[in-house]
């Protein structure tokens, strides 16, 4: 199972939500490249960068802080957060983004997201599916969309996709654990699904049973900057 890092961006500076509420915020660090190096130090490859400022403005705000992270260290980083048009996907993808997560737009455009399917190819394009009690929520969590999850995940196997971030709203940033239950749903019934679960982690246990269940990743976030875990015992995994 790979283990990937999140760091969450406002104004340049490593922040957690709590639920995806901005009045919420926590300030880890307000040097997000020596945070992304301590993980690479110790042989983690992969980071989930969360613009928020973008997803709440539908563009990209952070651009700049995407090019250090990847100007300054291998990592593979997987991008978040108001990629919402053509101009936006070039822009983050020129800024060193090795992959891009379709969230909110995969629900309001699919036209559009089958087609950067097809011209970036399904290794580039991650479907971002935020739950909660099943439906898609949308818009910063803010939106219940209506769409069902599994005929939501449905739709865009079929179109190609081969990489899902699933989290449930209920969980994220409380150190409650994950959602095992929906996960192992989402597991049965999509097998080949290179599914990675964010939201909940709060322990060590916790990611050994995510492994356990054949979860291709899992996003560690909070769990991390609070000292629930080292990054010795993050890199065990890799």
């Amino acid at each position: 199972m790979k283990i990937i890092p999140a760091i969450d961006v406002i104004e340049g500076k490593a922040v957690r939500l709590t639920q995806g509420d901005y009045n919420q915020k926590t300030e880890y660090n307000d040097d997000p490249l020596a945070v992304a190096q301590a993980f690479e130090s110790v042989g983690i490859d992969r980071l989930h960068v969360v613009d928020l400022e973008g997803a709440k403005a539908s563009k990209p705000i952070n651009l700049n802080v995407l090019e250090v992270l990847s100007k300054g260290t291998g990592l593979k980083i997987d991008f978040g957060g108001g990629v919402k048009s053509n101009n936006s996907i070039e822009e983050v993808l020129k800024a060193g983004a090795h992959q891009v997560t379709a969230g909110s737009i995969a629900v309001k455009d699919k036209s559009l997201v089958k087609e950067w399917i097809a011209k970036y190819g399904a290794d580039t394009i991650i479907l971002g599916a935020d739950v909660q009690d099943e439906k898609i929520a949308i818009n910063g969590w803010q939106e219940d969309s209506g769409l069902d999850l599994l005929e939501f995940l449905t739709d865009y196997v079929k179109l190609g996709i081969t990489y899902c971030i699933c989290t449930d709203v209920s969980k994220d940033g409380l150190l409650q654990g994950p959602s095992f239950d929906l996960y192992d749903k989402i597991m049965k019934a999509f097998p080949d699904l290179k599914l990675i679960a964010s939201g909940g982690v709060s322990s060590m246990e916790d990611l050994k049973r995510l492994e356990k269940m054949g979860i291709y990743g899992t996003i560690v976030g909070k769990a991390y900057y609070e000292g629930h875990m080292s990054l010795e015992e993050l890199a065990s995994f890799e």
